[in-house]
């Protein structure tokens, strides 16, 4: 499959495979979960999206002696479940399948995630890149982009040449990922580079405010990573900090750094991030309130209040079911007008049904996850939409299926019908909700860009409720993770243990 050939225009293969999931949904994730594109469609479609595939594309294009191939595109709609057998043995087939039909190529640019786990694998990217080796062979130099919410295996590092990973968190870098990924590619080929990967693993999970890279603790590791990347012997660096909710033995957080051949200052470096990071680790969990004192707080409240419920973020592979603030804002008694985004496929079709206008008593939320009881609404249907969207964020295409707006009260409730990340406005405002005109908005993630719902609120809530990817590790079940692992098991020692690996 390398291609000798001499001389050459130099071919690049382009494929995507992308999902996170949390071990702790009960609803398992199916071939339709995913958006899949091939070939041509693949990179048209990644030309109007400021995403990773985007952001090599960008850079390639400065390049006209180099031919770019599309291979497959396989994102998920959202985070999820856990992916089916079948579902994981059919995305691989495809994804591999391309590889196997790109003909001669110089060099393969894999757009990954990092936390995506099947039924019966638990490190889907490490097993796809171990399989491309084995058709590609030994030669072929492959990159690789990841989220910064991956769990980085060794399995990865010893089949994958370089790879980047996300600086931002919330992340706002998807283009820029995928255009430093690009540039390592071509330097690979072209300038000598001898890249060796640093991992540092931490038996530590984090979560909440304080890993917003721009204000938080965590920055200042991301920060020291990019001034690696751009001393004279730094080609790449990054902090994972995983996805706490994919329960896989490699679970963890990790130092990330490549150097170029002489590896001495990225071990000393990556040691020195690691043994912070582990004193921090008690700074960098969430505080959370109760569900009780939360609704007390935002009822008193005379400004608008954002309501937190990261233990139900669709993002980060929840069902988006919940309907535990509602029910509470409910049983307290609530009058102040309040916006709420519950995936209901019942009730979104019961909504059709009944036609814009129309009043009907619907049962709200619990139909997925049955840690969620449905509460019974009446009220009135004010819009249906076709679930069809883009995001603010990026551009990147969601699909919610049929949606409607549910007013009962003061509450305003977004059904939809499938589960789309909830980082950003576009369910609502596709939906004809702004969330800057309501009392309170429930906003189902753990962070999102400042302008889309903090900018002006008088509180913003960090909810302990209940949920598959709640901020309360502790009470999540981990059975699967490498133990001990903070903050689970406490009271244990550690010593930054750095690996490396080299390509021959």
């Amino acid at each position: 499959m390398y291609n000798t050939a001499s001389p050459h225009m130099p071919r690049i293969l382009i494929n995507e495979c992308k999902q996170e999931i949390s071990s702790f949904n009960p609803v398992a994730a199916g071939a339709g979960d995913f958006r899949v594109e091939r070939g041509r469609d693949l990179l048209d479609y990644h030309r109007n999206v400021r995403a990773e595939v985007g952001g090599a594309l960008d850079v390639f294009a400065t390049r006209p002696d180099y031919e770019i191939v599309g291979g497959y595109g396989c994102r998920g709609i959202t985070s999820t479940g856990t992916i089916s057998k079948a579902a994981f043995a059919r995305i691989a087939d495809d994804f591999l399948d391309a590889v196997r039909q790109a003909g001669l190529v110089d060099a393969l640019y894999f757009s990954l995630h990092g936390a995506m786990a099947s039924e019966d694998v638990d490190d889907c990217e490490g097993y796809l890149l171990e399989r491309t080796r084995e058709i590609a062979g030994e030669r072929m130099p492959i990159a690789v982009s990841l989220d910064l919410h991956g769990i980085l295996t060794d399995r990865m590092l010893q089949h994958a040449d370089v790879l980047t990973v996300f600086h931002t968190n919330p992340h706002t870098d998807f283009f820029e990922t995928g255009q430093r990924a690009a540039r390592l590619l071509i330097r690979f080929l072209e300038d000598g580079i001898r890249p060796v990967k640093i991992r540092v693993p931490i038996p530590a999970l984090v979560r909440g405010q304080e890993c917003i890279t721009g204000t938080g603790l965590f920055g200042r590791w991301v920060r020291q990573a990019i001034e690696f990347e751009h001393t004279p012997g730094g080609l790449a660096g990054g902090f994972f900090i995983g996805n706490p909710f994919t329960d896989v033995p490699d679970l963890a957080s990790n130092v990330f750094l490549i150097a170029d051949g002489d590896e001495r200052a990225a071990r000393e470096l990556g040691c020195r991030m690691a043994r912070e990071f582990w004193e921090r680790r008690a700074d960098m969990q969430q505080p959370l309130l109760s569900l009780e004192e939360s609704v007390r707080i935002a009822l008193g409240s005379n400004g608008r209040v954002v309501l937190v419920d990261a233990a139900d973020a669709t993002s980060s592979g929840a069902s988006g079911d919940s309907n535990a603030i509602l029910a509470e804002l409910i049983r307290q008694g609530c009058t102040r007008t309040a916006l709420v985004p519950v995936v209901d496929e019942p009730a979104a079709k019961a909504c059709f049904a009944a036609g814009v206008g129309a009043t009907l008593t619907v049962d709200v939320g619990g139909s997925l996850d049955p840690r969620f009881t449905p509460s019974r609404m009446t009220g009135r249907v004010r819009l249906l939409s076709d679930g069809h969207m883009r995001s603010e964020s990026h551009g990147e295409a969601w699909y919610a299926g049929p949606s409607a707006v549910f007013e009962s009260g003061p509450y305003t409730i977004v059904l939809m019908s499938r589960p789309v990340s909830l980082y950003d406005r576009t369910p609502f405002l596709v939906n004809g909700q702004d969330p800057a005109a309501f009392d309170m908005t429930v906003v189902k993630s753990p962070l999102c860009q400042p302008r889309f719902f903090n900018d002006g609120a008088t509180h913003v809530l960090n909810i302990d409720a209940p949920g598959a990817t709640s901020a309360n590790v502790k009470g999540l079940g981990h059975r699967v993770a490498r133990r001990p692992l903070y903050p689970i098991d406490d009271n244990f020692d550690y010593t930054p243990q750095p690996r490396v690996f080299r390509r021959a």
